[in-house]
């Protein structure tokens, strides 16, 4: 099928998150940066296309402006747009073909998007989901590394010993 789209509404997660919620203490621009290389990197281990939804609907004069930072796509809403009616827009406008879930823990947000077919995700799902996927690569790439043979055991007995002569020949 390929690819799944995930819909994060942003500011939501990093108040829910409680690694972010302490990042959001000390800075929005660290919490919000954690926050998307946390889901760069979980849109790369999985089949999720991620799009985060910030919301900037209190920026005097805000712009909405959209940007792709590590394979994600970035939103911020512009003055007067909530990340919730982004959202909602996003979810209406995509084919029902796609299937679409949405992380946030508002609950009037989880049930408008489901009734317009897409899927929820709470904030401590999402953190779950990511979690497990972080684990499982860990575990992949400490297998793949075990499991791979060295060059002297990869390479044919013959081979290895016609190899050792031509080095000795020298």
């Amino acid at each position: 099928m390929g690819k799944e789209l995930l819909i994060v509404d942003g500011y939501n997660i990093i108040n829910a998150w409680p690694e972010l919620v302490k990042l959001k203490d000390e800075s929005f621009d660290h919490a919000r940066d954690k926050l998307l290389d946390i889901l760069s990197n979980f849109s790369g281990l999985t089949d999720y296309m991620v799009v985060v939804v910030f919301d900037a609907h209190l920026v005097k004069k805000g712009v909405s402006r959209k940007e792709n930072l590590g394979g994600i796509e970035v939103i911020f809403t512009q003055e007067g747009e909530t990340a919730d009616s982004c959202i909602e827009r996003l979810v209406s406008e995509l084919p029902r073909e796609i299937q679409v879930t949405v992380a946030t823990s508002d609950w009037a947000q989880q049930r408008l998007v489901m009734g317009q077919g897409a899927l929820r995700l709470s904030a401590r799902e999402l953190l779950i989901m990511v979690k497990e996927t972080e684990e499982q690569s860990t575990i992949k790439i400490k297998c793949l590394h075990m499991s791979s043979p060295t060059m002297d055991e990869a390479i044919n007995p013959e081979i290895r010993n016609i190899l050792e002569r031509w080095r000795r020949s020298k």
